[in-house]
């Protein structure tokens, strides 16, 4: 299985607000043994939403999206979802009774009289219109849901809120209870040293054999201006523990092979 994250709102590609979910995504996913295979920044066009969402859901893949779930004028991602997988918006029983839990926590927090039939109040029941056959994502923050809808095979695609207060606990929620096949707590490792002063060019044909050599994953971080280490390249593998080990071993002997100046070693 595969992981990616479309991200959604003009704020974000503006400069207005500083995106933190491709962060904590890879944080959530990380602690649980997986690595996210994409990220799409998307701005508030149905066109743009729409045609991310069918090829998320043709994917085949677990997508996480943010952003643009609400009920105001520049909120599209609810019915972009839904011409994406070619269904009708529908308010089901369960997202009704969630959203109108909420109104009257609201009215209780406020000294006010309950009253659901109220323009406000039923305009609020918009935010539980989802694609026929969607599952709900419940929000611990406000009560007000989110949804996921199958894709191809076994992937889907959850939908979540953009305010992190809210997205962050329910995907954890999809992930603790929808994604639990696909963990890989200590399966996975990376090991590095620094190397000082190198050039990729002349690392490549190394990198090359290793990963010809052993089933893992060769990585170089380059930096020309790090405050401790000044110009060098971070060099790794990663990948399964059990033969990281050898990888890493056959990466420090070519290293050392060609005389170049090493550094610290890192393990994550």
């Amino acid at each position: 299985m595969k992981f990616g994250a479309i991200i959604i709102g003009d704020e974000i590609l503006s400069g207005k607000r500083a995106d933190k979910h491709l962060a904590k995504t890879i944080e959530l996913l990380g602690a649980r043994g997986i690595a996210l295979a994409y990220a799409h920044y998307v701005g508030d066009d149905p066109q743009r939403i729409t045609a991310a969402l069918v090829a998320a859901l043709a994917s085949g893949d677990t997508v996480f999206s943010f952003g643009g779930i609400g009920a105001t004028p520049d909120d599209h991602t609810r019915q972009c979802a839904a011409l994406a997988a070619g269904k009708p918006l529908v308010l089901t029983a369960a997202a009704r009774a969630a959203i109108e839990e909420r109104i009257q926590d609201v009215a209780r927090e406020q000294g006010l009289p309950y009253e659901p039939d109220r323009p406000d109040n039923l305009h609020r029941l918009q935010m539980g219109m989802f694609p026929d056959g969607a599952s709900l994502i419940p929000n611990p923050y406000n009560k007000i849901p989110g949804f996921s809808y199958p894709g191809v095979d076994q992937g889907r695609v959850h939908f979540v809120p953009g305010f992190p207060v809210m997205a962050w606990p329910m995907v954890e929620w999809v992930l603790e209870t929808q994604c639990t096949t696909w963990f890989q707590r200590d399966a996975w490792r990376e090991q590095s040293v620094i190397v000082f002063g190198a050039m990729e060019s002349l690392l490549t044909p190394l990198m090359e054999r290793l990963e010809q050599a052993h089933p893992v994953k060769v990585f170089s971080l380059p930096s020309v201006d790090h405050p401790e280490y000044g110009r060098h390249i971070e060099l790794g593998v990663k990948g399964d523990p059990q033969v990281l080990e050898a990888a890493y071993a056959d990466l420090l002997a070519g290293l050392r092979s060609m005389n170049m100046p090493l550094g610290p070693e890192l393990v994550r």
